[in-house]
């Protein structure tokens, strides 16, 4: 990939991906909402499914996978520590970037992800599979999580107001006016308030996006946070509705422009707007 992002390993072509198919130290996973609507119709060939909410996301608290979940999932994966993993996913890659923070929350070191997703595979006309892999169980031995990724609320609560420390509110223009709960043409979740944590500025994820569904090219990327005004020098918090369009951005400003204080808040607006005692905001303000 390009040399120009901070971390250009962190991606990979889909010529790439299509020539590991079969390397066995490289696990290559769509992620996806639904795995019924894509990756059982079709899939990178020799690529594993994992299910957004099934698999990356406790099935008990609104949370992520706990330590034995994930061990589990990895195991039964055939990911092993020294595995390449690659992810791609639907919807321009954000469930992909979800299933990199998670790894990376759990320390694992070689994730990358597939520019451009599922969307860039079939735009290209590369071969489908409705095979999916069998692998054979391996001992994963889980990682403590690394804390200094994620934003708490309490964290959030403490620190949105401190000099240095950034909001980033990367929903639609309509979510962070207060218009609705969720994006436009989906179903509107019913929390308490609807707005935007106070002083949070607004970049919209999917702004990241080039139109075959790649990441633009770093100067672009670096020009759109520039003028919202972050620096490389911030503390950024990115924030969303459950915290996956969130994790994009963050990917973006971690491993293509090298930021290195960024921080997924995944309880996002879901724990914010149903929280008591904490204030937001709303109308399209300084930076709407």
């Amino acid at each position: 990939m390009t040399d120009s992002y901070a971390d250009p390993a962190a991606l990979v072509s889909t010529d790439w991906a299509a020539d590991h198919t079969t390397d066995p130290s490289v696990v290559i996973v769509e992620v996806n909402t639904d795995l019924e609507s894509a990756y059982r119709l079709g899939h990178v060939p020799r690529a594993l499914g994992w299910g957004l909410h099934a698999d990356l996301e406790d099935q008990v608290r609104r949370d992520v996978p706990g330590v034995r979940q994930m061990q589990e999932l990895l195991s039964r994966s055939g990911i092993r520590k020294s595995s390449t993993v690659v992810l791609y996913g639907d919807g321009n890659n954000r469930s992909a970037t979800w299933g990199f923070w998670v790894l990376k929350y759990y320390r694992h070191p070689d994730v990358r992800i597939m520019n451009g997703g599922r969307a860039k595979w079939l735009l290209e006309g590369k071969p489908l599979s409705k095979v999916s892999r069998v692998v054979s169980p391996v001992d994963y031995p889980i990682s403590a999580p690394d804390k200094s990724l994620r934003a708490m609320k309490d964290y959030v609560v403490e620190s949105h107001r401190r000099p240095g420390v950034k909001l980033l509110d990367t929903r639609t223009i309509e979510e962070y006016t207060g218009d609705m709960t969720s994006a436009p043409g989906t179903p509107q979740p019913d929390i308490y308030r609807k707005g935007r944590i106070p002083g949070a500025v607004h970049v919209p994820w999917d702004d990241g996006s080039a139109e075959d569904g790649t990441f633009k090219p770093a100067a672009d990327l670096a020009a759109l946070y520039a003028g919202q005004g972050l620096e490389q020098s911030d503390e950024i918090i990115p924030y969303c509705r459950l915290g996956v369009r969130a994790s994009y951005s963050w990917f973006v400003l971690k491993y293509l422009l090298g930021f290195e204080r960024v921080k997924n808040y995944d309880g996002s607006w879901t724990e914010w707007g149903n929280s008591a005692g904490v204030p937001i905001e709303t109308g399209t303000g300084p930076r709407g």
